[in-house]
């Protein structure tokens, strides 16, 4: 019996549906904004399923709209203006604050910014997802979501120096990574190559 394409979406959906929700809610604050990241991701599903080169691809394609779903949200919170204060973390050792704002460059609105501004969002990305686990959840919590560190520590039942700790290692990996990142692409006057 052939499967109608209407089949074959729904059950492509309902077999990875409680996964990819997992995989989302991994990665976001809440239940919520999992689901309705979901949501996107299969409505995205549904109008794009010819362009899906193989059933077999599918559930790959499925992750890959979901992260790029969970960037773009990253993304949008990231454009507001903040700054988490954590002046006396690394003052000791004279490396002032460690923030996420202390790592990026002050970059005018110019297609030539919001290029590099785009370009370093993907860094950014792709090394919290090879930070390890907590360091890239304390950062998440901390400075995407601004969420404070007594409400966390309380939530993980570990101390704020632990969670200082972690958060702290996680901007200097991030930092480490960044100025690599920026020694490609910048010269020595700081404009982009």
């Amino acid at each position: 019996m052939e499967l109608t394409m209407q089949q074959i979406k729904q059950d492509t959906f309902l077999k990875e549906k409680d996964k990819l929700l997992g995989f989302i809610r991994g990665r976001v604050s809440s239940l919520e904004e999992a689901e309705d990241i979901l949501q996107d991701v299969f409505y995205q599903f549904i109008v794009g399923f010819e362009t899906i080169e193989s059933l077999d691809r599918a559930t790959s394609w499925l992750y890959s709209v979901a992260r790029n779903k969970i960037i773009d949200r990253y993304r949008r919170e990231a454009a507001r203006p903040r700054r988490a204060s954590f002046g006396f973390m690394g003052q000791a050792s004279g490396e002032g604050p460690l923030t996420l704002q202390e790592i990026l460059p002050d970059l005018d609105n110019s297609p030539d910014s919001l290029l590099l501004k785009e370009a370093i969002w993907d860094e950014i990305t792709d090394a919290l997802d090879e930070l390890p686990p907590a360091q890239r959840k304390i950062f998440i919590q901390n400075e995407i979501e601004e969420r404070s560190f007594r409400e966390l520590a309380e939530e993980e039942g570990v101390s704020i120096n632990t969670l200082l700790s972690r958060k702290r290692y996680a901007i200097m990996n991030l930092r480490k990574r960044l100025q690599r990142f920026y020694k490609d692409v910048m010269d020595e006057e700081g404009n982009a190559h």
